[in-house]
């Protein structure tokens, strides 16, 4: 066999760059990044069950982690274009293999909090440059659907088995989980194409020559206001469960469960796409967010708990897809999209830290919950906004 043979066959190897395969390595890779979002509640709750930090603590190391994570991301938007995405992110995942590795011996406060920061930054980087290049697909709304999609279904397996081993093993099983997945991606890899940016899908018509960036300005607020109030909720979501009388078991079972049900709301945005635009589905699905999270008011009930996880589930995945699919929309590249990924990750941060901050002063679960709808209603009304300028710019391209 000559040499130049080799190069031929790892190209062919690779997959359709804008295929489903392609859609699920590319889910994977910018979920590795950011895994221990998708499980916060249970390393919060292995933190405190576990290791014996206090939920402020816990509270803490699982903001700094996506705070560090947000950083990544940030610097992701200026080495996307200027370092090649393939080394940067064999390089990260195989230093968040060795954090999460190094993190099972650490059983001091400060020392986990500083690894963890150094681990966000590193999934963050990761992150960010994976969706520079969901952006860069032709479908890229369909992408981020299968991103959600990925993230939700490991996700619920995750908080389904991980909180009833945290007494038993302390913080291991969280991290060794967090370690495999990340070495699931790095073999993964080897079969992602080149998605240099390419033109949009001509299905979309929706490219646009210069940068918007008042609606994408509204879009990055509307992000990080949705995020923040969502996940300053889920990360005590098996606090509040516990809170209000029920059973850990009970929680951990229904957390699973719902995530599992959530997996249709980003399975929705890959079939619906731009069929119906942007403004009419995200109008109804945030209706349904405030209506699911007014119902952890009643979380007493086992039933009102398993519903507001089930509804919340759907609408969080299926809204994040579209924000997310709209970011791409202002710069093929994929820096507008990277940047949508920081902001994404200082909301998903800030959360945690506020709903911390909220129990720590003894203002109760009530206060939490009632937080998280004013930021979800006010996110609403933002998003809208750059939803029918979108839908607007494409009916008018559709008309011609």
């Amino acid at each position: 066999m000559s040499d130049t043979s080799i190069p031929h066959a790892r190209a062919s190897l690779r997959v359709d760059p804008d295929g489903w395969t392609a859609a699920i390595i590319l889910a994977f890779l910018a979920t590795a990044g950011l895994f221990y979002v998708n499980i916060m509640a249970a390393i919060v709750d292995g933190l405190v069950a576990g290791l014996g930090l206090s939920e402020g603590q816990a509270g803490q190391i699982g903001s700094i982690n996506i705070y560090g994570a947000a950083a990544g991301a940030l610097l992701a938007t200026a080495t996307v274009r200027r370092m090649p995405w393939r080394v940067t992110c064999i390089s990260c995942l195989v230093a968040l293999i060795a954090i999460d590795l190094g993190s099972i011996a650490i059983d001091s406060f400060s020392v986990l909090f500083a690894a963890r920061a150094v681990h966000g930054f590193i999934g963050g980087l990761l992150t960010g440059t994976a969706f520079a290049l969901i952006a860069r697909t032709a479908k890229s709304d369909r992408t981020f659907g299968m991103l959600l999609f990925v993230q939700f279904g490991l996700g619920g397996l995750g908080v389904m088995l991980l909180p009833p081993l945290a007494p038993l093993y302390g913080t291991s099983a969280l991290f060794l989980s967090l370690a495999a997945f990340s070495l699931a991606t790095l073999l993964m890899l080897p079969f992602l194409s080149a998605h240099p940016a390419t033109a949009r899908d001509p299905e979309s018509a929706e490219e646009s020559p210069r940068m918007q960036w008042r609606p994408l300005i509204m879009t990055l607020l509307a992000i990080f206001v949705f995020q923040a109030a969502n996940m300053g909720l889920l990360a005590y979501i098996i606090r509040l469960g516990i809170g209000y009388g029920l059973e850990r078991e009970y929680v951990s079972m229904a957390l699973g469960l719902a995530t599992w049900v959530a997996l249709l709301g980003p399975a929705l945005v890959m079939i619906c796409g731009l069929k119906f635009g942007r403004f009419w589905l995200l109008f109804a699905s945030m209706i349904l967010t405030l209506f699911g999270t007014a119902v952890f008011h009643w979380s007493a009930s086992p039933a009102a708990y398993m519903i507001a996880n089930c509804g919340t589930g759907i609408t969080w995945g299926f809204v994040v897809a579209y924000l997310l699919g709209m970011t791409a929309e202002f710069d093929k590249a994929g820096r507008a999209s990277a940047f949508g990924g920081f902001i994404s990750k200082m909301g998903l941060a800030s959360g945690p830290l506020i709903a911390g901050w909220i129990l720590g002063a003894g203002l109760g679960l009530s206060t939490l919950i009632n937080t998280a709808l004013a930021g979800l209603a006010l996110s609403m009304v933002i998003m809208l906004f750059p939803a029918r300028h979108l839908d607007s710019h494409r009916d008018r391209i559709l008309a011609q």
